[in-house]
């Protein structure tokens, strides 16, 4: 049996930041599709709908491997209190302060833009607390974007229980077995088994089996927070997904195109058919190959020490949390405009961008009170695992 690994894989840190950048890219186009959203410019270009279904394959299940294999790492660190105090502190105080802040300026401009609302934010203040968002009401009790980072507080809360023991004893011992089991030929696409499952097989008309986050259902990203995890804990397993890239991209484009193509000629099938099992089988077999090849091409061009990472990894999780109520801002004011839609999405990207980081440099990282309330340590803290927390 293999020692479990110990070893940093800095491939991660710049994939994270990649990972930020990308979902940052996909809502400047989200303006611009013929999806719904919060604010929408006034010419709307299908052609944009098959990339951001693309994006949607595997941003958000990159993120959650990524932060699966943070766990894996911090807990070979620290105890459960003080994993889940960390948790709490870093990703529960950001969504409770945006859910009072920036976040109401989001629904605002929804409201404002939907014709659902007519006067300043000041007025639309007390109306925010009007019922429930998504359920006809306004208050937007899961921070809108941020559920993100609600979802890894949770899923970390329920599943540490399980992290716990894999790390100890005889759970450490069982993850290597299955290590070794999974490293030999293609038994890393087995991963993808639970995705598939988790799609294929849960009515998706409840709020927690639905497709309404990035893509995704709540319990379908769950399989891909444990692979991450699962897949940094064994040497020889993680060394296969880099051998495979090849294998993993040419699958993933096969699958992507079949999907598109499918859906060319026909429209979403219905829950517990065949063509819907078909599906969405041929769905997660896609979302988790992509996932491999972006891990295995990082882990062969990424995987080194670059001092920028420090830096840009810190700004990862205060550019996550507001860089979409600063993009809303921008892009209600810019899609009112005449000049040309790529000229409006070039200035929206550049400037929301500039602002992100502009905040983030000149008050964010250097107001002790800012760093806590955007989930930051303080000041001068050893950051052993950076950027958006494990």
């Amino acid at each position: 049996m293999e020692t479990p690994s110990q070893a940093r894989r800095y491939e991660l840190d710049g994939l994270r930041v990649l990972a930020i950048l990308a979902v940052f890219i996909y809502h400047t186009g989200r303006f611009f599709d013929p999806a719904s959203w919060y604010v929408k410019n006034s010419s709307l270009h299908p052609g944009l709908l098959p990339v951001m279904k693309v994006f949607e394959l595997w941003g958000m299940p990159l993120l959650f491997v990524i932060a699966g294999a943070g766990v894996y790492y911090s807990l070979g660190k620290r105890g459960a209190g003080a994993f889940l105090g960390d948790r709490a502190l870093r990703l529960m105080v950001p969504v409770a302060v945006g859910v009072f802040s920036h976040v109401m300026l989001q629904v605002y401009l929804e409201r404002l833009t939907h014709g659902e609302f007519r006067g300043s934010f000041f007025a639309f203040i007390p109306h925010y607390f009007e019922g429930l968002y998504a359920f006809g009401g306004n208050f937007a009790w899961m921070g809108l974007h941020l559920w993100f980072l609600e979802m890894l507080f949770v899923f970390s809360l329920f599943l540490l229980p399980l992290f716990i023991w894999l790390r100890r004893g005889r759970g450490r011992r069982f993850l290597g077995r299955v290590g070794d089991r999974l490293a030999f030929g293609g038994g890393v696409y087995m991963l993808g088994v639970p995705v598939v499952l988790l799609l294929a097989w849960p009515d998706p008309g409840s709020p927690l089996t639905g497709r309404v986050f990035g893509g995704w259902s709540l319990v379908g990203l769950i399989p891909f927070f444990v692979n991450g995890f699962l897949l940094v804990s064994h040497e020889r397993l993680y060394a296969g997904v880099a051998r495979l890239r090849w294998v993993s991209l040419s699958a993933a484009a096969v699958l992507t195109l079949g999907l598109g193509l499918w859906y060319a000629r026909a429209s979403e099938p219905v829950f517990g058919t065949a063509a819907y099992v078909l599906t969405f089988c041929a769905y997660g077999l896609s979302a988790w190959s992509w996932v491999l090849a972006v891990l295995g091409f990082s882990a062969r061009r990424l995987n080194r020490p670059v001092p920028f990472l420090a830096y840009a990894n810190e700004a990862v999780l205060p550019f996550y949390i507001m860089h979409q109520s600063v993009l809303l801002s921008v892009g209600y004011f810019m899609v009112k405009g005449s000049m040309p839609d790529g000229a409006k999405w070039l200035i929206i990207a550049a400037v929301s961008f500039v602002i992100c980081a502009g905040l983030y440099e000149l008050l964010v990282r250097r107001v002790g009170l800012l760093r806590f309330l955007f989930g930051m340590k303080p000041r001068g803290a050893r950051r052993a695992a950076r950027g958006i927390p494990e």
